[in-house]
C-alpha cells in the first residue's frame, strides 16, 4: 500500500517533430503542433498508447522516407503496435494538429493535406478514429496520457520559442 505522502510517479516525455513514442508504461506525452499532425493510436485492451509528430503529407523520394512524413509516420506508428502484440481491430486513433498557414492558395496548404493522410491512413487500416481536433489557424498544445487515452489540447495563438524546446534552458 502507498504512503498518503508519496505522489503517484507518472513518466513524462516531450515528442519532437519527425518522432514516435510508444509505451506500454502509462507516460503523458507533449508536444506542440501547428500545421504538423499528431496520431494517437490506443490499444484498450492492452492498455497501450503511442504518439507520432510529423511534419509533411508524404516524402517526394521514397528513398529519403521518414517518419517527418505523414504517409510514413502513421503507418510505422501501426506497424510498431501490431508488433507489440497489439489485435488492428483492438486499435482506435486521434488525430490532432494540420492547422492552416494562411497561404492564399489551398494546395500550399500543408496542414490539410496533413489531416488528410493521416485520416486516409487509419480508415485504409480499419482503425476508427473515435475524436480529431484539427485545421483552424491556431496552434496546439497537446498533452496525452498513454495509460488512458486522455487527451488534453490547449490553442495557443502564437507559440513561444520555450513552447516548442520545452526543456531547453533559457538563456542557453
Amino acid at each position: 500500500m502507498q504512503d498518503s505522502n508519496q505522489a503517484l510517479k507518472v513518466c513524462e516525455y516531450y515528442l519532437k517533430p519527425g518522432f514516435l513514442y510508444l509505451t506500454r508504461e502509462e507516460t503523458v506525452v507533449y508536444t506542440v503542433l501547428g500545421s504538423c499532425v499528431a496520431v494517437c493510436l490506443w490499444d484498450r485492451q492492452n492498455r497501450i498508447g503511442a504518439m507520432n509528430h510529423f511534419l509533411y503529407p508524404r516524402t517526394p523520394d521514397p528513398a529519403q522516407a521518414t517518419t517527418r512524413y505523414g504517409n510514413v509516420a502513421v503507418l510505422t506508428l501501426i506497424r510498431l503496435m501490431l508488433a507489440e502484440g497489439v489485435a488492428r481491430e483492438g486499435l482506435e486513433g486521434q488525430i490532432f494538429g494540420g492547422g492552416t498557414q494562411g497561404t492564399s492558395r489551398p494546395e500550399e496548404d500543408i496542414g490539410p493535406q496533413n489531416v488528410q493522410v493521416a485520416r486516409k491512413i487509419l480508415r485504409q487500416q480499419g482503425i476508427p478514429i473515435t475524436s480529431e481536433d484539427v485545421g483552424g489557424g491556431k496552434g496546439r498544445k497537446l498533452i496525452y496520457n498513454t495509460g488512458s487515452n486522455e487527451a488534453v489540447v490547449l490553442k495557443v495563438d502564437r507559440l513561444r520559442e520555450e513552447d516548442w524546446y520545452p526543456y531547453r534552458l533559457r538563456g542557453s
